[in-house]
């Protein structure tokens, strides 16, 4: 799910030169951003949920906007890719009800609780669960932290705390990276790691902050169809129950066990700490409506003029919400920002570099679906890629470009692990910008978008934007309006195009991607990991093929 944030760019009144190759550059076209991103956001596509009708017009608009930039089908003569999807739909969900306690506590579907599955069965059904709280529900050998040690949960519902244990630590230090949220602090690793240990059902306590954005979010997000990559064994492996329930609710959950919530949440975020079952059962159900459809990523393609096996990667997701829950009676989740934002960068890129002519090594142009059900295009595609990972050389991920006007800085989501950091600092500097640190890395960002897909599989991919250090405001005028786009549209009916919107910032930033991706897509270089990162070795092995 994008969970993702909405990025702040900038366009200084005056900027350095550009370095010499680029300077020849074609523009980045306003007109393409806007049109684009007002059409994909219009309500007569619906939301652009996955898989529905508006999936069609969707991919269709995307190809006839991909053919008229000049790129070439990307799939071997073909313009899609398909992704085989399972749609689930929870239906006749029954209150979530914990017993056993000192009063029995049931939980409303919507209100105080969400509930879903990956597992493709007509019928969920636990009832009279034991209920184990496992802290943050993490097991990382390697730091030496187990939240299930000397616990069997297999059969059982395990309640954890959503984030890392030291996500209030100010600073970058602690076992968790701090403030920045690590892999362990997100939702598809808890859910996974829960029924890994065999857990019947796996619920995380929603709490703003650590979230790092509000209920509603929830809301939309997690009703309605939810999909998955089909599989051979429909997801058995997987939790029966897999959701979150308000703070309140926990709280309520916690008293009734004779437990004090704030005591237990202190004692997780220390090493060591052990789960504590609540000696109360958790009961609940929902029937689910299956549709199995291939839903399609969009690709095209720049062949490359001497080298055109190796290829350099834009990507953004095409897809959003969909119908979701109505504000003001409107049920549309246009997802304007997220992500027919991100798609217009990707045709405007697509137009410029077809404008410069074929680069050295080729470049490919992917629109992803179902990012927002947990990245599953990218995932798909990572794991049957078009153009082999261990010949891609890297590129740029675009989810939301800036919109507000301009900004001073330029942030890298999750700084530290990859050698593009460095390749794009000169096209920064030339901007008259200084990169900066992410100002919310509780957020985990890097693990919230496409980009993550690839470095899973050991591609490096850019995904950066401007920061909050407005021209007009600073920090605190940046601070305040992604604040708002998060408290007041994020993944929901109100993320709509505006043609007040300023672009200026938006075309600054997609110059640094290109002129990142044409540096790569005309040289020589194969960017890799850190040797601290953890996708290093991922790369090494793969590009050691070649």
């Amino acid at each position: 799910m994008s969970d993702h944030i909405v990025r702040l760019a900038v366009l200084l009144s005056a900027v350095s030169p550009l370095p010499a190759f680029a300077q020849t550059q074609p523009a980045i076209s306003i007109d393409t951003l806007k049109a684009v991103t007002q059409t994909l956001s219009s309500d007569a596509f619906e939301g652009r949920a996955p898989t529905t009708p508006a999936e069609a017009k969707t991919v269709a608009y995307i190809i006839e906007r991909m053919k008229a930039a000049g790129l070439k089908p990307g799939n071997n003569g073909a313009w899609t890719q398909d992704v085989p999807m399972v749609e689930i739909t929870a239906e006749n969900v029954q209150p979530l009800t914990f017993t056993g306690g000192k009063t029995p506590v049931a939980l409303d579907y919507r209100k105080d609780m969400v509930i879903a599955t990956y597992r493709v069965t007509p019928k969920i059904a636990v009832r009279d669960s034991d209920v184990v709280f496992v802290g943050y529900g993490i097991t990382a050998p390697e730091k030496g932290w187990d939240d299930y040690a000397g616990i069997d949960v297999k059969g059982k519902t395990v309640v954890m705390l959503v984030n890392d244990p030291d996500w209030q630590t100010m600073t970058r230090d602690g076992p968790f990276e701090g403030r920045a949220m690590t892999w362990y602090g997100r939702w598809p690793y808890k859910y996974e790691n829960a029924a890994k240990h065999g857990a019947a059902a796996a619920i995380i306590v929603h709490d703003t902050e650590p979230a790092a954005y509000p209920w509603a979010v929830v809301q939309s997000s997690w009703t309605g169809a939810q999909y998955e990559l089909d599989a051979a064994d429909g997801h058995s492996g997987a939790a029966q129950g897999i959701g979150w329930i308000q703070l309140p609710a926990a709280r309520a959950l916690f008293a009734s066990a004779g437990k004090d919530f704030a005591a237990l949440s202190a004692a997780a975020k220390v090493r060591g700490f052990k789960a504590v079952p609540l000696g109360v059962k958790a009961s609940f159900g929902f029937d689910n409506t299956i549709r199995k459809q291939a839903s399609k990523n969009v690709i095209g393609v720049l062949p490359g003029k001497t080298a055109p096996n190796e290829t350099v990667l834009y990507s953004a997701h095409w897809d959003h919400l969909g119908r979701c829950d109505a504000v003001d009676g409107d049920d549309i989740c246009n997802g304007a920002l997220d992500n027919a934002s991100g798609v217009a960068g990707l045709i405007a890129l697509a137009e410029a570099n077809a404008k410069a002519g074929p680069a050295r090594r080729s470049i490919a142009f992917l629109a992803v679906t179902a990012e927002e059900s947990g990245l599953l295009g990218s995932e798909y595609y990572a794991r049957h890629p078009i153009f082999p990972l261990r010949s891609t050389v890297g590129g740029v991920n675009m989810d939301g470009l800036n919109i507000i006007g301009p900004a001073r800085d330029f942030v890298i989501t999750g700084a530290g692990k990859s050698e593009l950091e460095d390749m794009v600092k000169p096209f920064v500097a030339a901007e008259g910008r200084v990169i900066t640190a992410e100002p919310n890395p509780e957020r985990g960002g890097y693990f919230r978008s496409d980009h993550f897909s690839f470095a899973k599989l050991g591609v490096p991919m850019l995904d950066g934007g401007s920061g909050e250090d407005l021209v007009t405001g600073g920090k605190a005028a940046g601070k305040a309006a992604t604040e708002d786009y998060i408290a007041h549209r994020y993944h929901k009916p109100q993320d709509e195009y505006d043609p007040k919107w300023d672009w200026t910032g938006a075309v600054q930033d997609l110059t640094i991607y290109y002129d990142l991706g044409r540096s790569l897509a005309d040289g020589t270089a194969w960017p890799n990991w850190y040797t601290t990162s953890e996708f290093r070795r991922i790369r090494d092995a793969d590009r050691a093929k070649n």
